[in-house]
């Protein structure tokens, strides 16, 4: 296993996330505890030391079975992450309820790493609210010791975390983000990890195979990488992307089996950081991959001034392109709920004014219309 410096510590560079766990008849809230025990043994053997739970996963369940089977460890011997809830609103004045519960669910005295869960365009509001209190508590925490390293994790765009960062910038140790080829500038990652550079934040990654996508490609897209490291797994590729970003320190993978588990393990067991070349084949492979799927909205904006409804159409057709892309998913929905009424593409009244002025020719109207009723928003 390779070993990141972070304030001290030697990190495993790569995390076992523990949204994903071996379940029980594909109920996500039952949780096959017997395999997870043997995952994390296996992970603990191999040198991974850091684990990263949340109150949501497997329906309130992982922190719970995180905390039973790393009790059975030393609590020096591995590093503990989990979050507080903010995806739900309804949580946001539940700070100290919800963290002291956490503790005894993961049965710990202290987190060595804890967050702000998925700052998005939906709970930015609210967790700049001082009145919550969120802020405050969690600072209070980390100066009694129960809380060592303070950080957020985020969905939102590169605005909404400029937005978080400069409220709370100069306290936050690490940033958690969806980054791997694919999102690198379909997602903006890219430009996201500059932004954290800036503010001298290291980077931690979730979703580092978009949630098993990149575990496997195409034979031709496939075929293009064997010809550039022929031992090299497909899964792999992602992860040696992931190596050649100098910012990120923690990769996490939410591995649901051992066999997982033993192939990820054997590709840190190295760093290997990707050429010039390895990179733009794998990046043009991605922009391919998009391709298929997104529709060719360049951003330009000469359709904006054209809507009578003044709808943000180059927003509105990149959370389109995701959420198609997708297949579903949450970040478009989350995105939305922060629009008002008025402003969604459930208002496009498909007049086709935009269309008129699109260099691309994109029949925006239809894209506003499939997107209202994928979304339900009729």
């Amino acid at each position: 296993m390779i070993y990141r410096d972070f304030q001290g510590l030697k990190l495993s560079a790569l995390g076992m996330g523990a949204m994903r766990l071996p379940v029980i008849d594909g109920d996500d809230s039952r949780i096959d505890e017997a395999a997870a025990k043997e995952m994390v043994g296996w992970a603990m053997e191999h040198g991974i030391n850091y684990y990263d739970t949340a109150w949501g996963y497997h329906d309130g369940k992982s922190e719970t079975v995180m905390g039973n089977l790393l009790a059975e460890y030393p609590r020096e011997s591995f590093y503990l992450a989990t979050k507080f809830p903010g995806y739900d609103l309804s949580n946001m004045d539940k700070v100290e309820e919800i963290f002291e519960e956490q503790l005894k669910k993961c049965k710990v005295e202290y987190f060595d790493f804890y967050l702000f869960h998925n700052v998005c365009e939906m709970n930015i509001d609210a967790y700049l609210d001082r009145s919550h209190g969120i802020y405050e508590y969690l600072m209070k925490q980390k100066e009694a010791g129960r809380i060592r390293h303070l950080g957020f994790s985020a969905h939102g765009s590169r605005e909404v975390i400029e937005r978080f960062l400069e409220a709370y910038g100069k306290d936050m140790e690490f940033c958690q983000l969806q980054i791997n080829y694919l999102d690198w500038n379909f997602q903006d990652a890219k430009g996201k990890v500059e932004l954290l550079k800036q503010h001298n934040i290291p980077v931690w990654v979730m979703e580092p195979l978009r949630g098993g996508r990149l575990a496997s490609l195409a034979e031709t897209e496939e075929a293009k990488l064997k010809t550039l490291r022929p031992d090299e797994t497909v899964p792999a590729w992602a992860f040696r992307f992931l190596q050649s970003i100098p910012e990120v320190t923690m990769i996490l993978s939410g591995m649901s089996n051992l066999e997982q588990l033993k192939q990820n393990i054997r590709t840190f067991e190295k760093d290997s950081p990707l050429n010039d070349q390895e990179m733009e084949t794998l990046l043009t492979i991605a922009d391919g991959m998009v391709k298929k799927k997104s529709l060719p909205c360049t951003a330009c904006h000469y359709c904006v001034s054209h809507c009578p409804q003044e709808l943000n159409i180059p927003e509105l057709l990149s959370l389109y392109n995701e959420h198609c892309f997708t297949e579903g998913g949450f970040i478009a929905p989350m995105a939305l709920a922060a629009y008002p009424q008025e402003k969604l593409p459930s208002a496009c009244i498909g007049c086709r004014s935009c269309e008129a002025v699109c260099p691309q020719q994109i029949k925006i109207s239809e894209a506003m219309s499939d997107f209202a009723e994928k979304l339900n928003l009729g």
